[in-house]
This record gives C-alpha cells, structure tokens and sequence, in this order.
C-alpha cells in the first residue's frame, strides 16, 4: 500500500512541473497532493498499512508484529502519529510566516517607491556596462531581500530602461542566472536556503563562508562570457535625462533603508536571541510597519490618502497562492518522509526519503556527485520539494559541508531551465520568455557558471565526502 502515497505524490508532482501545458496554478496540485497522502497515511497507520516514523527516529506502529496495541501503548502510538503530523505542520509554519512578513516588507517598500532610488545606479549606455551593473545589483539585492523579490523589481527596472523587447529578454534572463547565484550564499535569499537555516542545517556565517565564493563564481563567469556575445555588444538607448525624483515620494529613501535594514537585522536577532528566525522577521515587520503608520510620503498628505501606503495594501498585494504552494509541497514531503519503507543498513526503520537516499548513496558512491544531481535536478523540479526531500534524506550536523553543498546546487541549479527556480517562473511570466529560446540561449550559460561554482566549492573545501 506504501505504493499508494508515492504513485500520489508522483502524480501530483509532475502536475506541477506540467502546470504550463494543464493551465492549472501548481498550488492545486499541492494542496490536493499533500492532503491525500495524510488522508491515506491516517487511514493506513490505523488500519495497521503503515508505519509512521518521526523526526527523532522514532518509529510508531498500531500492529507491531501484526498484533493490535492496546491501553497506554496504542494512546502513545496514536499520540506519536498526531505529534509527528503537529511537528512537520510547525515546521512548515515557520518557514511560510517567515516568508509573510519578508514580502509584506518587500511590498511596503515598493508602495512608498523606495526601489526607484535604484534607478540611480543606472546611468550608462553601454550594454556591457549595463549588464553588469544589473548583474551585480541582482546578485546583491537576492540575498537582501531574496532572489524572487531582486527579480520582480530589476525587471521592472529594466522595462523603464529598455525599450527593445528582444534585447530586453537577454537581461532578463541574466537577471535570473545572477539573482539565482546571490540568493544561494544568504539565508534569506532564497526559499531553500531558508529552509535549510530555520531547520539549523546551516548558519548565516557557515553560508557566507562555504557557499559565497562558488555563487559568485557561477555569477561571474556566465556574465563575462555573456559580454562577448553579440547581444551585449554595443550601446543601448538608456532615458539617463530623466528625472530620478519624479518617481520618488518623501517616504522612498527612508522605507527602503529601513526595510533593508529590517531585513538584513534578523540574522543578527537569532544570533543573540537563539529564537527562530520568523520571530525577527515579525520585530522586522512590526518595525517597518510602525513607521509605516506614521510617515508622510507626500507633502500635502492627508488621512484620505493613508491607505495608498498602509500595511494593509501590502497584504493584499502578497502571492498567497505561493504561500499556500509551499504549504501544499512541504507537507506533501514531510508525509513521505514520516511514512516507514523499509529499513537501513543498520536495521533500523526508515522514511521513505531516508531510505531513497540510501540507495543513491550506494549506487552513486560520491556524495558530492550526487548533491550536483540534486543542482541539475532543480532545474526540471522545483528545488522547495528537492531540498525539503534532502532534509528527509540526511542527518548531518549543523553547517555540515554537505548542508551547503545542497544550499548552492539547489540554489544555482534551477537556473538552467526557465523553469527551474522562482526567479525564472517570474521573469517568464513578466517577460513572456519562451522555454525553448531560454533552453538555447541561457541555459548552457547557467550550465557553465553552476559547474564552475561546483568545481570551485569541492576544490576549496575537499568536498562533502569529509564532512
């Protein structure tokens, strides 16, 4: 019956991956798909199907031995199955209030146009320059306010910038090899490395210090290839006259240092306070959205105009459809990983993530080849439910090397396919990229930088084999 909940899990994932071509939102799939594989483990768990295990190795069976439990032993057991059910549930929950108040920042500042304030840094009609300055801005801004958000905003940037919609696309897409790249070496400039940090897998310091050289590697190389194509050769017609104060408000500069800052703050309240991480993003949010009450982003400011800048339209504004895709995806894996499939070279009862695992590392020896299989992976599934899988599959110690091994290849491998990452989903959606003109033109660029990262990774830290 085990068989039941992956054929589940494999339907629904490739309804997600398939979203474009079944016009359907993947958060339907999600959803559907991690509700049925509880449904079915609750169902087979108290009909004796299945065990469960939790997140301590902690098997929990009904029928040990085909025997029914009874009195306080089948209470514990029943008490397991909820408990692991409620844990991997506040996992999940963590994670996605975090990511709440990380947009509703991200959204309060682009109400009161602080991002306009980038627009300074563009003043040239070089398209070599040009791309460099939007390259590195990508890759800043993706581990400040993470790769998603820096590629929404710099391609709106961009459409200020360059009329040309065809020469236009070649930004764009570089905006995702380098946004991708950024957001790998910061704690919150990507979903994954978010995961990955409020799990304890890593730490904002062991990420810049293993992960940050390979991203920018991967972000360089791809862009200094790309200066020699003809499409960066040349001048490009940049509007460098206009007036830069003319989209700003009073409030611009303030809320978006403000916000950075707020941002930027909450790994250094976890360092001090050892509290999860989505309870500085709350004191960051509470922070910006306290100001965000009181100041006047016009001159003539009046009460009837407050709610053009309120906190509360920035809620509305938020993608509650990807909040609710990652709760679908997570609980999803987290089903798969607390359902026992077999057992481990010690004999011990295993998840079925554990045990897929298990069996990578024994029909592909090196682990390190296998993390890269992971990189290219992401780039055809979403990398949320490959490194939520991972996390399942290993038990390393915090800031094991190959926690950020996985950070970077899952981080960075996405960019290969239009496809593959949240960047990319968004600048296909804003740009109207078309798959196979990516597959053509970007992605043995992306291919080149995510093996050079790779290769620099394993060269400067010995690989994962030593961790």
């Amino acid at each position: 019956m085990e068989s039941v909940i992956i054929l589940i899990f494999i339907i629904g994932y490739l309804s997600i991956t398939l979203e474009h071509p079944l016009k359907l939102d993947k958060t339907v799939p999600a959803l559907i798909m991690a509700s049925l594989i509880w449904a079915f483990l609750a169902v087979g768990f108290h009909l004796g199907w299945f065990d469960v295990i939790d997140t301590y190795e902690q098997a929990y069976s009904l029928f040990p031995n085909g025997v029914p439990l009874t009195g306080d032993a089948l209470h514990d057991a029943e008490h397991g199955f909820d408990n692991t059910l409620l844990h991997h549930l506040g996992k999940t929950a963590e994670i996605l209030i975090f990511l709440i108040g990380a947009m509703t920042i991200v959204e309060i500042i682009d109400l009161h146009r602080g991002f306009e304030v980038l627009k300074g840094a563009v003043r040239t009609r070089s398209k070599k320059k040009l791309l460099w300055i939007i390259g590195i801005l990508a890759f800043i801004l993706s581990a400040i306010i993470d790769n998603l958000t820096a590629t929404i905003v710099l391609i709106t940037l961009l459409r200020k910038l360059i009329v040309n919609r065809e020469q236009r696309l070649w930004f764009a897409a570089m905006v995702v090899i380098a946004a991708n790249a950024g957001g790998a070496w910061s704690p919150i400039g990507d979903v994954t490395t978010t995961m990955l940090w409020i799990a304890d897998n890593v730490t904002a310091m062991g990420l810049i210090k293993f992960v940050i050289i390979p991203s920018v590697i991967c972000f360089v190389i791809p862009f200094f290839i790309a200066t020699y194509l003809p499409a960066f050769k040349g001048d490009i017609v940049v509007d460098t006259q206009e007036d830069e104060e003319a989209g700003r408000l009073l409030s611009s500069k303030t809320m978006l240092f403000l916000g950075l800052g707020m941002i930027v703050s909450v790994p250094i309240f976890k360092t001090i306070t050892h509290l999860p991480p989505y309870m500085g993003m709350m004191l960051a949010l509470g922070v910006v959205w306290l100001v965000s009450e009181y100041i006047h982003p016009e001159e003539d400011f009046t009460k009837e105009r407050k709610h053009l800048y309120s906190a509360h339209k920035a809620l509305s504004r938020i993608e509650i459809s990807s909040i609710l895709f990652f709760l679908g995806i997570l609980m999803a894996v987290a089903g798969l990983e607390s359902l026992v499939y077999g057992v481990s070279e010690a004999g011990d009862p295993v998840g079925t993530l554990r045990y897929v695992a298990e069996i990578l590392n024994g029909a592909v020896p090196n682990q390190d080849v296998v993390v890269v299989i992971l990189g290219i992976l992401s780039a055809i599934i979403d990398n949320v439910p490959l490194v939520a899988a991972s996390m399942g599959m290993y038990t390393a110690e915090t800031d094991s090397l190959l926690w950020h091994f996985i950070a970077y290849s899952a981080g960075t491998g996405g960019s290969m396919l239009i496809i593959g990452s949240a960047a990319g989903v968004a600048a296909m959606g804003m740009e109207k990229i078309d798959f196979i003109w990516y597959l053509k033109k970007i992605t043995w660029l992306a291919f080149v930088g995510f093996a050079a990262g790779a290769i620099a990774f394993v060269l400067l830290t010995g690989g994962t084999m030593g961790a």
